[in-house]
């Protein structure tokens, strides 16, 4: 019944439960439905238990899908199973071992945005000019440097320059204001979590028993510091099971290493490899078109995806000789699917990135056709959601200084650039957060509105931290929005009002 509706090499992967599987999944092949049938078979044979499972995607969304169909499979044993993201794996056994490292438990993990305020904070410091030394490409070498567990003695040695010595020093300063705020970046969360399982032979040895099976999707996206944690994972059991597609590798630019996957049968001789190419989801002309392409890429291992259905239509292709010929092409398109009675709102057009709407917005303004553009700025991207999770980091963490200087005066509360900065010196030059420092707002040299001002913030955050011990997290992040006057306060929103008409989105 569990395995009636697989196709044979389906059947194959799932029911190929002992060592290193190598799942080659054209696009459309249907993995995630093999990936969850196939958890759902090792724990029907009685393989493993559902704690014994580990599963790790890539985003959020694909976690939650994932417990959602083992959970039809399974039922409610599914709920103790471990399936999430890397970072969200990482941060789960982080806070249990972040002691180990130097760490509290309750360490604040920095985005994209607190990072680069933290790099500039930093560069800074170091006396030197943030516009000549730009924080957010700071930001992102280190970044780099981190995917690839590189420190800044590391970095410093295996690069060369005037910049790459600016970085190092950047970074070297970067980490230890990390460590002093207790905070990690994502980036922290593998390189961390990889530190903790190779330097604490007890936790490693504790995970590395825990997990029968580790599974792995969109493998060719890993890089090299997820490449580490996964291996080190299942080295007791050998039971790693890896997904993905080298031909659908598109984020070298950002860390990954398709070698992951191109090499896994050098890191696993004795590994199985099944093929997915069966399609589900094009017509053969489509994907013999895709076919041909592919084909001339020179790293790949050989797969020919195939459907069962019908040939479809033919493929047009447009020469466009600019972004705005493109533009009217799209835009005559469109005219003329409505013409013929489409509802616009059925009609969607995707682009790659956001510097191709202007011309594409530009035509359907001039053209008088309605459209709204989708995905604008993320939920957790938006200013009132980052003010509040600022303040609930710092009642959790208050070592926190970044989230501090975020919400430090905001709403107004006469803390202006001016007195930030004098508590941020006395800070640095006392080693001690700038949260202390709202107690010794005097010493500082901060007076009257000012000084009020920092006594009565610290008083209140003094209060959140006691009532976080009692009340339930919607009860305080309610109280803290109020008596903070944040609720009452002229905050601008980031959200904007969708308009009518057809659709254009980022691919």
């Amino acid at each position: 019944m569990l395995l009636e509706s697989l196709n044979p090499t389906q059947l194959d992967a799932v029911e190929s439960t002992e060592g290193p599987l190598l799942i080659l999944a054209g696009a459309g092949s249907g993995k995630t439905r093999v990936l969850t049938h196939r958890v759902a078979y090792l724990i029907d044979q009685g393989l493993a238990a559902p704690e014994e499972i580990l599963a790790i995607t890539f985003t959020n969304k694909a976690a939650r899908e994932m417990k959602e169909r083992v959970a039809l499979l399974v039922g409610p044993d599914s709920r103790k199973m471990w399936v999430s993201t890397f970072h969200a794996f990482c941060a789960r056994i982080l806070r249990v071992h972040a002691e180990k490292l130097g760490y509290k438990r309750e360490f604040t993990i920095y985005d994209g945005a607190d990072q680069v305020r933290l790099v500039k904070r930093c560069i800074v410091e170091l006396g030197k000019d943030p516009k000549r030394f730009n924080p957010r490409s700071f930001q992102a070498q280190i970044s780099s440097a981190k995917n690839v567990l590189m420190s800044p003695d590391d970095f410093l040695r295996n690069t060369e320059g005037y910049i790459a010595e600016n970085v190092a020093e950047v970074y070297d300063l970067y980490q230890r204001r990390l460590y002093e705020n207790n905070a990690m970046d994502f980036d922290d969360l593998i390189m961390q979590t990889v530190a903790l399982l190779e330097l604490f032979p007890e936790v490693r040895d504790r995970y590395q028993t825990r997990f029968k099976y580790v599974h792995v999707d969109e493998y060719q996206d890993t890089n090299h510091a997820q490449y580490r944690l996964v291996n080190t994972l299942a080295a007791k059991h050998r039971n790693l099971c890896v997904v993905g597609d080298d031909d659908q590798s598109v984020y070298s630019w950002r860390g990954a290493d398709i070698r992951n996957i191109l090499d896994f049968e050098r890191d696993y001789p004795e590994a199985k490899v099944v093929k997915l190419e069966q399609n589900y989801r094009s017509t053969q002309t489509i994907l013999d078109a895709a076919n041909a392409v592919v084909a001339n890429n020179a790293s790949r291992k050989a797969k020919e995806l195939w459907t069962a259905g019908g040939e479809g239509e033919r493929i047009r292709v447009f020469a466009a000789t600019d972004e705005y010929a493109e533009a009217r092409f799209v835009v005559a398109e469109i005219e003329k699917l409505t013409g013929r009675g489409a509802s616009p709102r059925d009609i969607a057009a995707f682009y790659r990135t956001n510097a191709q709407s202007r011309a594409l917005e530009d035509v359907l303004v001039r053209e008088g056709v309605p459209y709204q553009i989708v995905g604008g700025v993320r939920f957790y991207e938006r200013a009132e959601i980052k003010d509040a999770m600022a303040y609930l980091a710092v009642v959790s963490n208050p070592a926190d200084s970044v989230g501090l200087e975020r919400i430090i005066n905001v709403p107004k509360r006469g803390l202006g650039n001016t007195s930030v900065a004098k508590l941020q010196d006395h800070a640095r030059r006392n080693e001690i957060s700038l949260y202390e420092t709202l107690a010794e707002a005097s010493a500082a040299g901060l007076a009257g509105k000012a000084a009020k001002a920092c006594a009565s913030l610290r008083g209140l955050f003094e209060g959140w931290r006691v009532a976080a011990r009692e009340v339930p997290p919607a009860e305080l992040i309610g109280a803290v929005l109020d008596e903070s006057g944040y609720r009452g306060s002229s905050r601008p929103r980031t959200l904007s009002s969708p308009s009518p008409g057809w659709r254009t989105s980022k691919s």
